[in-house]
């Protein structure tokens, strides 16, 4: 079976709408987000934004001098808070050094250098950096999460072997280079694999069953 990207693209944007993310009034919200989002759930992480809203911490110049152990303990509900304040911090240390602190001289470099500059800084992989690209540059860079390789797995278009590298490649050579498709379409896998393509899938109403793979398997 051909599965075209684009017709899944549709089906998902017809069933849930546009998502417009990412959530976040500043490019270094988002950055700060996209930390603090490895291995947490969005409304953990936004207890720990709140946090840092409310005691001015949502600048780099802030981050860069705040104390360590109290951005720990700010951004404590987002969990593995040790790591990730870590993180933040070589990432303000980071931008201070090498661009004077300046977030929008960062952002503007093009997306292939911004994300060689992204994978250079402790604690940020490929997931992290291009969510910074798509949403805090606003370059397209296709995003690859758990929810879209699992959602890809039981389209049959993905295995567990797929690397993001490849996964990332597959959606970037099929879809025209548009900017807001790539930021909907990686928001709207997100919400189907938060309604439906769960772990233990729901499949009767997901609006991909007649062409998913996995689901023709559970019926035959």
């Amino acid at each position: 079976m051909s599965i075209d990207l684009i017709e899944i693209y549709n089906r998902l944007l017809n069933r849930f709408g546009k998502q417009n993310w990412w959530p976040a009034e500043t490019e270094f919200e988002i950055i700060i987000g996209a930390i603090l989002t490895q291995a947490s759930n969005w409304r953990n992480v936004e207890r720990a934004i709140i946090n840092l809203r409310e005691n001015d911490l949502l600048s780099p110049k802030a981050i860069l001098g705040v104390d360590e152990n109290k951005l720990k303990e700010l951004i404590r509900p987002a969990g593995y808070y040790n790591e990730k304040a870590k993180k933040i911090k070589a990432f303000v240390r980071f931008l201070h050094e090498n661009y004077d602190g300046n977030l929008d001289k960062f952002l503007g470099l093009d997306a292939e250098k911004l994300r060689e500059e992204l994978l250079s800084i402790y604690g940020i992989g490929p997931e992290t950096a291009d969510s910074i690209i798509l949403y805090a540059s606003n370059k397209p860079s296709f995003v690859i999460d758990a929810y879209t390789k699992r959602i890809m797995s039981r389209l049959g278009l993905a295995n567990e072997d797929t690397s993001y590298h490849d996964l990332k490649k597959f959606f970037e050579l099929r879809l025209p280079k548009d900017l807001e498709i790539y930021k909907e379409f990686h928001a709207l896998l997100v919400e189907l694999g938060k309604t439906h393509c769960k772990v233990r899938p729901k499949c009767d109403e997901c609006p991909l069953n007649d062409i998913c793979e996995s689901q023709n398997e559970r019926d035959i």
